[in-house]
């Protein structure tokens, strides 16, 4: 499947990926020391709640277990299929996930529950915009996944098997872009604090710029 993939994938994966540690780092330094981009984390927080008599706290848990739901359903209705076509709008799902972020912010600001779930939202958007082009190969908002598969295709290499380069540089790429991305957003928190928002919020909109350039160049006549 990687290989029916076009090249520029690599670039807008890291991208993705830093986006993600961005936001991740955020949520950790601020959102209550708690993930936002992936649900291991809070589905673990969930399960300790629902034995500590704290109903709050499984209620503001769920309501972002939710909101990663609703952002990756509403990435589901725009994007049919799974199969990479410049035609969608991947442009149209990036800038939701910038406003999303930017609407995460101005709650957040505000320390109102909302921004949580927004944040999430767009996490949940942004990891099935990845899931959806690469046909399941690519997720840009956590690493368990990725970490994994990369340790299948070592492990299949030291059994003398062929090694798809191409496949591992990808992931090498994502966790590399994923700890660059928490670093910055670590780094921008603590000048601007949620104002860090805006890093993410702007990288999305430079990848929806980007893509639709790409679009317009492949399909104008003569080009």
């Amino acid at each position: 499947m990687i290989t029916q993939l076009p090249r520029w994938v690599e670039y807008g994966a890291f991208l993705l990926a830093l986006v993600a540690g961005c936001i991740n780092a955020i949520g950790l330094l601020g959102v209550e020391h708690q993930a936002i981009s992936h649900l291991s984390g809070t589905a673990t927080l969930m399960g300790a709640a629902l034995i500590s008599d704290h109903p709050s706290a499984v209620l503001h848990l769920v309501g972002i277990v939710l909101s990663f739901l609703l952002g990756s359903t509403l990435c589901g209705f725009m994007l049919p299929g799974n199969a990479l076509l410049l035609g969608r709008h991947y442009d149209t799902t990036l800038l939701i996930e910038a406003l999303l972020l930017c609407g995460a912010l101005l709650f957040l600001n505000q320390d109102v529950y909302i921004g949580h779930y927004l944040a999430s939202a767009a996490c949940g958007l942004q990891n099935a915009l990845a899931t959806n082009y690469s046909g399941a190969i690519v997720r840009t908002t956590h690493l368990t996944g990725i970490v994994t598969d990369l340790g299948l295709m070592l492990g299949a290499r030291c059994r003398k098997e062929p090694l798809d380069r191409r496949k591992g540089m990808l992931f090498v790429l994502i966790i590399g872009g994923f700890v660059l991305g928490a670093a910055l957003g670590a780094w921008l928190f603590q000048q601007v604090q949620f104002y860090a928002m805006l890093v993410p919020a702007a990288l999305c909109l430079l990848l929806a710029a980007l893509y639709r350039y790409t679009r317009q160049r492949t399909t104008s006549p003569g080009l």
